[in-house]
């Protein structure tokens, strides 16, 4: 018999598995060719204004495990706080990057130019920041985040001084580890979680 269409109930959503890759990042997937270009393979198209800089980190999950399948994609303004398309921006930064895990590892690894501070609506600055969007195995819905930097002034910044509970906006903080780069580390549940945005 076969059972009526008004009764059929929506099925659950699905996490991202494997297809993120084959569809976002076919050459790390292993199906190179698939796109003549692919997108966001750097946000570095040529000699950038500022300073170039390497971060590196995990997604952890609940467990502490490191994710091996996590891809990431990060949206950010140029060396002198203007977004790509913004009269003014560096010609040689188009701001978005999209990378993924190593399989062995767990690390992922941005090179990319240091951020300036943002002027917003109202003269607001937001302190230098880099968007994140993370995806990986068990996550149904993108997590959005942001890194900012140890080595910044990040005392007047909008978004961090909305975070009511204070030791959480150290989860945000990318840790300087050498000349140009940095350590940043997302975790996804339990002790020090990362502060995710609902945007």
């Amino acid at each position: 018999m076969v059972q009526k269409l008004d009764v059929l109930q929506e099925s659950p959503s699905q996490t991202a598995g494997p297809y993120v890759h084959i569809g976002l990042m076919p050459t790390h997937a292993g199906n190179p060719g698939a796109y003549e270009n692919e997108i966001g393979l750097s946000p570095l198209d040529g000699d950038v204004q500022g300073e170039v800089i390497e971060i590196t980190g995990s997604v952890f999950d609940g467990t502490g495990w490191a994710l091996r399948d996590a891809m990431v994609e990060s949206w950010q303004c140029d060396g002198n706080g203007i977004f790509p398309g913004q009269d003014g921006a560096d010609p040689n930064f188009n701001g978005l990057c999209r990378f993924a895990a190593d399989a062995e590892s767990g690390e992922f690894t941005l090179r990319t130019v240091k951020p300036g501070a943002v002027k917003g609506r109202g003269g607001v600055i937001s302190a230098p920041h880099i968007s994140l969007w993370v995806v990986a195995r068990g996550i149904n819905i993108g997590l959005n985040t942001r890194i900012y930097f140890e080595d910044e002034d990040n005392a007047n910044d909008p978004l961090l001084n909305r975070i009511e509970q204070r030791p959480r906006v150290d989860t945000l903080i990318a840790k300087k580890t050498g000349e140009g780069k940095y350590r940043f580390d997302i975790r996804l549940q339990g002790d020090r979680e990362t502060v995710f945005l609902d945007i």
